[in-house]
């Protein structure tokens, strides 16, 4: 028989055994923290080819100081590691420079506990329409699934048939909050079923239901084609913000449109390629690039092509030859992670490294600074008119550069385009935890220092004064008809 005495020297011993455990597992995570951080600081210092440009006797004490105060931090709050890491590649004020979380990590993934998926099974029989609930079966782009009141009020979004979802699968819940407006808890399967939490509304008397800034519901009726057409053409009041459907049209005789929304594709020549004749046909041309965060420049080589008139000087770019990414580069062709016909080339840029170690270099199958000469000057389109915002970025502002040499372009927006162009080329390398990628540019441009573009940006020549859309979808906008009048009256 235990005695009280007893009792409470177990529980002391007890306490000091969970305590122990706690402070041994924040010891060990501070220790990957500050391992993940002077990795970070030491391949940014050496290895970062914007840091000779921006570390000078007038800064350097400053960055020094921020080290020591990051390392303080990490040690008291080492759950902020991510925080922290960003906050010391923000010093450099390169987007391109960030830190990013390893989602293909298999050892983060297998240590990482699995969220407990929840399932709710709906009374498919109680549940019916009403013009006053929620509670009925919805349709989405990606299947259908029941809504059903709690008794306290909130509804639980189970699947029926739902894009990776199992059957009956909690999708999200909602909680009114008000008039047409609901608290939710998504349960989204790209954060692995993790709750997150959001907003929902109602519209339209209750037949559309938003997740805010993520996508919308119909109540399914007895027509799939009338559901997936109001689903498809209801302009949401809570956009993602996403220019994600590329676009060609005539918009009249005289004037053609191409929406491209990315530079990491063929995108621009499969559409340029298919309506050939009909740009051709037509003085005027709108390249719309809303939403286009860039991507590799020989993916705008086709517009490039259409909208030149002179030759011109193209600044090209610099690679930093130094051990760590020397050894990177050594790594990457003994494991076999070169893209197909890459292999030449990139041995070639190897043993330039080697033989320039410290120094910028040339890539020896790539020109650097050159006279830019094409074989051709089409009569149309004569006149190009491209729309551009404050999201375009990298590849989409190397392209802006390109189309500002060209005598046929007029670039119109309300701001200038993201100023992420200088330091480029850029690779992820894990962290000694495998939480955490250093995104790493590699190369610099041939502009600095005379002209550069981070955090300044290109301005257009023609701004608009009209109210910038949030989204697009599929549709044309004001911007676009405003670029239309322009060129056309010109």
């Amino acid at each position: 028989m235990k005695t009280p005495e007893k009792e409470k020297v177990m529980r002391n011993v007890f306490l000091i055994l969970l305590l122990a455990i706690f402070a041994s597992n924040a010891f060990t995570q501070s220790n990957l923290c500050l391992e993940d951080f002077n990795y970070v600081v030491k391949r940014i210092t050496n290895d970062y080819p914007g840091y000779r440009d921006k570390v000078n006797e007038e800064n350097i004490d400053e960055l020094r100081e921020l080290e020591m105060h990051l390392r303080q931090k990490l040690n008291e709050y080492p759950d902020s590691c991510y925080y922290y890491l960003n906050q010391y590649a923000a010093f450099f004020r390169d987007r391109h420079l960030r830190i990013s979380v390893n989602r293909h990590n298999k050892k983060s993934q297998k240590d990482k506990p699995e969220i407990k998926r929840k399932f709710y099974k709906p009374d498919l029989i109680k549940i019916k329409s009403s013009a006053d609930s929620l509670e009925d079966i919805w349709f989405g782009f990606r299947g259908t699934f029941a809504l059903e009141k709690q008794d306290d009020g909130s509804y639980v979004a189970s699947a029926l048939n739902f894009r990776n979802y199992d059957s009956t699968q909690v999708m999200f819940e909602l909680k009114p909050s008000g008039g047409n407006q609901f608290e939710s808890t998504v349960y989204p399967p790209y954060r692995n079923f993790q709750p997150t939490d959001g907003k929902a509304s109602m519209y339209l008397n209750n037949k559309v239901l938003e997740l805010h800034n993520q996508t919308r519901f119909v109540r399914q009726s007895n027509d799939r084609v009338r559901d997936f057409a109001f689903l498809a053409s209801y302009m949401p009041k809570h956009p993602n913000g996403l220019n994600i459907f590329p676009k060609a049209t005539y918009l009249s005789d005289s004037t053609f449109y191409l929406r491209i929304v990315t530079f990491s594709s063929d995108m621009a020549k499969e559409l340029v390629t298919k309506h050939w004749d009909e740009i051709m046909a037509r003085p005027n041309l709108i390249i719309d690039i809303r939403g286009n965060g860039g991507g590799q420049d020989n993916y705008y080589s086709i517009l490039a092509d259409l909208i030149y008139t002179q030759p011109y000087e193209s600044k090209g770019v610099e690679w930093l030859a130094t051990e760590g990414i020397i050894a990177d580069w050594e790594e990457a062709i003994a494991e076999g992670r070169i893209k197909e016909g890459g292999m030449e080339a990139s041995k070639a840029l190897l043993k330039a490294m080697k033989e320039n170690v410290g120094e910028f270099i040339v890539h020896p199958h790539q020109e650097g600074d050159r006279v830019v000469k094409r074989d051709t000057v089409y009569p149309y389109p004569r006149e190009v008119g491209i729309i551009m915002h404050g999201q375009n970025a990298s590849a989409a502002e190397q392209f802006l550069l390109t189309a500002q040499h060209s005598d046929k372009v007029t670039i119109f927006g309300n701001e200038n385009s993201a100023g992420i162009l200088d330091y480029s080329n850029i690779t992820p390398h894990e962290l000694p935890s495998g939480k955490y990628n250093l995104w790493l540019p590699a190369t610099r441009s041939g502009r600095l220092p005379e002209n550069p573009i981070d955090n300044i940006g290109i301005a257009p020549d023609i701004i608009i004064p009209l109210e910038p859309k949030k989204q697009l979808f599929d549709r044309l906008d004001s911007w676009v008809y405003f670029v239309q009048r322009y060129l056309e009256q010109n």
